[in-house]
This record gives structure tokens, sequence and C-alpha cells, in this order.
């Protein structure tokens, strides 16, 4: 179904949402972010095929019980090996890309992304665009997704995936997703495995002789009561939900793809030389 250039999926989309979005795509202060600023020296003629590709992630703020899909028992497959990067959120806060990222100031979807995280309703994790020629046969590299909460026990982000742009006749975007939790059996953070010497459990005597024990008595007595931390194994995920979706664009259309928990606002603008 589609509604001025909103294309829906098949999952029922809040009414906040569909109220949101098509006020948007409404509203003639969209119309102003079309005159983004390009990455090109001044005089470089535009190239063929030349677009704005733009991507918006979202999390439904909705808590796990609520939701009505149960996926956990799921078989899901490793994580791509792709060396190119969409966005990726470190542990430490950091964000990595491999693009040339446009000012988030200057994309389509930066109002209709402001108006959804203001309604309380959703989460913005990833908004972000580039420019890009996408010439027909273009075959595009898998570009890695990592966002939203860092699960420490699991040592992973919560969203992590690869989204795909392809170009025969349409553009074709797939988008691959996973929404992770910590599993029910580790709510609790796993402790450290460690290893005490204490002056009660003192190590078994060296075979080689008598003289050695002095040596080994004063190792022993400068490690007593201390603990060697012994890294331990990732705590295990299940699956909360998940977007497997490949999706023909047209340019200037918005398309939302979405699983019960996390969304996903696709949006190309071909870029003209006179522009």
């Amino acid at each position: 179904m589609q509604i001025d250039g909103i294309r829906w999926c098949r999952y029922p989309t809040r009414a906040i949402l569909a109220a949101l979005l098509l006020s948007f795509s409404l509203t003639g202060a969209a119309q102003q972010l079309d005159r983004a600023t390009l990455p090109l020296e001044p005089g470089t003629p535009v190239p063929d095929d030349y677009y704005r590709a733009e991507f918006v992630i979202l999390e439904r703020i909705v808590e796990p019980e609520a939701v009505n899909e149960r996926m956990s028992d799921r078989s899901v497959e490793p994580p791509l090996e792709t060396e190119e990067v969409l966005w990726s959120s470190l542990e430490n806060g950091t964000t990595e890309t491999t693009l040339e990222l446009a000012p988030r100031k200057d994309l389509h979807l930066a109002s209709a992304a402001a108006r959804l995280e203001r309604s309380g309703r959703y989460r913005v994790l990833v908004a972000a665009g580039w420019y890009e020629a996408f010439p027909p046969d273009y075959e595009g590299t898998p570009l890695r997704v990592e966002a939203g909460d860092w699960l420490n026990e699991a040592r992973t982000r919560e969203v992590e995936g690869h989204i795909t742009i392809d170009r025969q006749r349409y553009l074709h975007v797939n988008v691959h997703l996973n929404h992770w939790q910590l599993a029910e059996e580790t709510s609790e953070p796993p402790v450290e495995a460690a290893t005490e010497l204490s002056e009660e459990t003192p190590p078994a005597p060296d075979a080689s002789g008598a003289s050695d024990s002095a040596p080994m008595s004063a190792a022993t007595g400068e490690t007593a009561g201390q603990q060697l931390p012994v890294l331990a194994e990732p705590a295990p995920l299940e699956l909360l939900t998940w977007i497997r979706e490949t999706r023909r664009m047209r340019s200037e259309e918005i398309h939302f793809l979405d699983s019960p928990t996390i969304g996903v606002l696709v949006f190309f603008k071909k870029i003209e030389a006179t522009e």
C-alpha cells in the first residue's frame, strides 16, 4: 500500500507513525532539505545516476513481553563478514563508518526522525545519509550495522546486521537486521571466573628438591590473596525480532520496513546537474 509516496510494509503501523510521516511528506519545509550541499568540488560535473541515500533505523519503545512474536528458537546465521560499515556504535560510545556521511541536518528524513523521537514512542538509533553513484547493474557491498544498547554480558550491540544496495532497472535495498536480547536464563550478569591463591591452599611442593623450595615460597607469598581473572564466555542471546526484506525503490519515495520492535526508513534523492 502506498500513500503520497510512502510505501508501507506488511506489519500494521501505529497511527502516530502514519500521521507523522504523512505530515512530513506534505510539508514544504522538507523540500528545502533537498538543496543540501553536495560533496563535490566547485565545477565538478555531477555523475550520472548520482543519489543521496538516507537511512533512519528506529527502535520502538515497547516492553519485550508485549511482543507477540516468539523468535527465540529461530536459527540465525553468523554476522556477514564485510569491511564496509554504515554505522557501528562502539562500546565506548563512539561510532565508526567507512562512508563520508552528510550532516544529519541536511537529510530529507531528519525532520521525520526528530518528530518520531519527540512522540516518545520511538528511539532513533541511526540517522545517516551519503552521496554515491548507483549506475545500472550496480552490485553493492553489504554495509555493516551495529546499533542500539551495548549488551555488556554478551559483548555485542542489541541491533546488528547489514544493508545492501543494488541497482538493476530500479534501486533495490536489502535490509537484514537482528534485534537481540539476553536469554532469560542469563538475566543476572555473569560472575568472572577467578583463581585465588591463599595461605590456606598452598601450591603443591616442587618435586625437584628442597633447594628450590625457598624461591617458590617467596613467589607464593607475593601472590597470596590475589585473584587472577579468567575471561568469561559471552552470555547467550535470544532473538527478539528481525527484519528480512528487499524493497524496490524509486527516487523521492519514503519506504518504511519494520518488525514489532525495530524499523527502517529509506529514502533516495536523485541529484540532477541543475542542483
